[in-house]
């Protein structure tokens, strides 16, 4: 075995195949974008990059076959931010060989071992972590849009490699055809009929103040839960929307206002992921007319949540029914739609699980977000461990 690194578009294509590769005979796995994995290690098109480095390489075995990847990145402004300097690793791809795995986690380890990083969270994304973070391990089903899949064996991989669970990230399923509990929905009309409160739903001509209004909320509410926590810029946020912008769905993210303050955001996407999965990684032209046609046809019938926020002054108001309950009117009108994948939510976050839990949520997915020690001198410590909830349902 050996290892390939990626320098030019031969290579970078052998890169991209190797997933391919990998899953070619299994049914739930979903081809990302090639287009959007070059575009994470393109610096006009990742702003990670402006202060940081990536290098990409290929394991092959003794007849120049791949039989694996990784990326390793790091961003400098974001490692300095943690306790441990520490990178990244990701877009991991491997046969169920544990020599090959050690190899290609060894050429990450030692590429960041000599930018000075001192720790190694993988597999995650060379981006925000809303998408394509961390391993599956548990729920081995349909990902959705955004969602990473894997095969059962790479668990095994990364721990007996010597990574170390840093946190969880639980996902839940809440059926539609179903109703919500009736404690809930009592508290959804009550907050509802307050006057003080307003309950809106994005749209394009009032983007820039729902862009802006999101960032707020967001930087008030995770300052207050997570450690080292960086503000979103809502550059991101606005970059992030036009490049959805073909399957946002405006009635499936919502704000709530007290007194035309913004207070609360929850927002969805339809899982364009039933889509994706035909097209085979490429957006090519007739690639492009078949995903608008599946879109018009009402293919998608599942639903991602992708994040939430509420700021602090208003935790336990009960606002999160109320927004519940105006998305569920709208939702009436869209009945092609029968599962929301609530993804995903820390092990460090109880109050967002007990949500989940009480919209009648049922845990279906763990992922693993895992750390290895380049530096052995410094002890491992989980994320958060004074909050981490070991056992929620």
């Amino acid at each position: 075995m050996k290892i390939i690194r990626v320098t030019g578009k031969k290579t970078e294509n052998l890169f991209l195949n190797v997933a391919r590769k990998i899953y070619k005979d299994d049914k739930y796995w979903v081809c990302q974008l090639d287009n959007d994995i070059k575009n994470s290690f393109n610096p006009s098109r990742n702003r990670f990059l402006k202060n940081g480095e990536a290098e990409r390489w290929i394991a092959v075995d003794h007849s120049v076959n791949p039989i694996g990847r990784i990326a390793a990145f790091y961003n400098s402004e974001k490692a300095k931010a943690e306790k441990i300097l520490s990178g990244g690793a990701g877009y991991f791809e491997c046969i169920n060989d544990q020599d090959a795995a050690n190899l290609l986690f060894d050429t990450a380890r030692d590429w960041l071992e000599k930018k000075g990083m001192k720790a190694m969270d993988a597999p995650i994304n060379f981006g925000e972590n809303d998408s394509n973070w961390g391993l599956l391990v548990e729920g081995f089903t349909h990902p959705g849009i955004g969602m990473p899949y894997n095969l059962p064996y790479y668990k095994n991989l990364f721990e007996t490699y010597g990574f170390q669970i840093f946190f969880r990230q639980f996902s839940y399923h809440l059926d539609l055809t179903k109703k919500f509990p009736e404690r809930f929905w009592k508290i959804a009309e009550w907050i509802s009929k307050k006057p003080d409160f307003t309950f809106r739903h994005f749209t394009w001509d009032k983007a820039e103040k729902y862009v802006n209004d999101t960032a707020r909320i967001y930087n008030s509410t995770w300052q207050q839960v997570k450690e080292n926590f960086t503000p979103l810029d809502p550059s991101v946020l606005r970059e992030t929307m036009q490049k959805l912008k073909p399957i946002i769905d405006g009635e499936m993210i919502w704000f709530a206002y007290y007194k035309d303050e913004p207070v609360s955001f929850f927002i969805m996407f339809p899982d364009a992921n039933q889509i994706f999965k035909k097209l085979n990684g490429k957006l090519h032209f007739w690639n492009m007319i078949r995903f608008l046609y599946y879109r018009e046809t009402k293919t998608i019938n599942r639903i991602r949540a992708i994040t939430a926020g509420i700021v602090p002054k208003f935790q336990n108001s009960g606002i999160e029914s109320g927004i519940f309950w105006h998305m569920n009117e709208k939702m009436k009108n869209k009945p092609q739609y029968k599962e929301i994948e609530l993804s995903w939510v820390g092990d460090y976050n109880p109050k967002m699980i007990s949500l989940y839990q009480a919209v009648g949520g049922v845990r279906a997915k763990i992922h693993h977000t895992y750390r290895y020690m380049i530096d052995k001198s410094i002890p491992f410590e989980r994320f958060m461990p004074e909050k981490v909830s070991e056992n929620p349902q």
